[in-house]
């Protein structure tokens, strides 16, 4: 049996030694890549198996495409791949003064398709020089052997990174989100993904009504133990057009306030590893399509909370993170 180790008796990782409370995106772009890199997000066509009968119908609770991808409500909306791709690369060595890209198939399910049309996608963007990875956003249910076959290829020629809605570890939460999958299925789904030699990449929902501190640490704890390379963190929030709002609009959840959210980011990068890269502490959507919470809008302002949080307790990622597989 392994033994265990403390975080004081691991080395120090490079982000720490940068005077970093987390291991960023940026960052690991920047070892990665060596320059400034972006993600660029694309949208691709692709349906849901939870929205269009393949699996469901009723989607989940929480989710609105346009408001949380800018591909399907921003001027690249109905231009062919590599139009927005181009498109993206302009707008971001302008603004963002990016080098390189990481080609980013965001809303839907981008693994809901054939395998051979998947491969045509891959090949198109992988062969504009300046894409350095690809980033391919689907559900944990809905990655078949014969896909990552097709994605374990590319990881010849390009990074390739799987990203997964796992949102949680617990299957109570998964049924009231609607997700249409189970906690076993997303835990097989990162096992055989690794093993293909994908990063493969969770998003988290924090906020869950039902969910405790200890339920949120749990899911970190868990995935910590499993074959991750980052995670994305979000707050639940509410979307116009969705059955969350009507929820709301009746007044049967609570939604975490500011401060309690802050707390929450912080205690659950303590235990997550200090391997795993923080793609994003939390999430937001246009004024257009938000209907709370209100402080969703002051991203700027919380992102400094969490970094203030994190000051306050003289902490970091993997300040209390255990060394160890955790069973689920």
């Amino acid at each position: 049996m392994a033994s265990r180790k403390s975080p004081e008796c691991l080395p120090v990782p490079a982000w720490r030694a940068a005077g970093l409370r987390y291991f960023s995106l940026d960052f690991f772009y920047r070892q990665r890549f060596g320059c400034k890199t972006w993600k660029i997000s694309l949208d691709v066509g692709h349906s849901c198996p939870n929205v269009d009968g393949t699996i469901g119908t009723q989607g989940c609770i929480f989710c609105n495409l346009k408001a949380s991808a800018p591909s399907r409500r921003l001027a690249q909306a109905g231009k062919s791949l590599l139009e927005q791709l181009k498109s993206g690369i302009t707008t971001l060595q302008a603004k963002r003064k990016a080098e390189a890209f990481v080609a980013y198939f965001q809303p839907a399910t981008n693994t809901h398709t054939q395998p051979e049309r998947l491969a045509e996608l891959l090949e198109l963007v992988a062969s504009q020089p300046s894409v350095v990875g690809i980033s391919v956003g689907t559900r944990p249910d809905w990655v078949p052997e014969s896909i990552l076959e097709v994605l374990a290829q590319y990881t010849r020629k390009i990074w390739i990174e799987l990203e997964l809605g796992v949102q949680t570890i617990h299957d109570r939460s998964l049924s009231w989100l609607g997700r249409g999958h189970n906690w076993r299925t997303a835990q097989d789904a990162i096992r055989r993904a690794a093993d293909r030699g994908l990063a493969v990449g969770c998003h988290l929902i924090l906020g869950i009504p039902g969910e405790t501190r200890a339920d949120v640490l749990r899911t970190a704890q868990v995935l910590g133990g499993l074959p991750i390379h980052s995670v994305k963190i979000h707050h639940l929030h509410v979307l116009v057009d969705t059955p969350l709002a009507e929820m709301w609009h009746k007044g049967s959840i609570r939604l975490l306030e500011r401060d309690e959210y802050i707390g929450l980011v912080a205690d659950l990068l303590e235990v997550l590893p200090p391997h795993c890269v923080i793609e994003r502490l939390m999430g937001d959507a246009p004024r257009e399509f938000l209907l709370a919470s209100e402080w969703s809008h002051e991203k700027s302002a919380v992102l400094r909370g969490i970094e203030a949080e994190l000051k306050r307790r003289d902490s970091w990622q993997g300040s209390r993170w255990q060394n160890t597989p955790i069973e689920t």
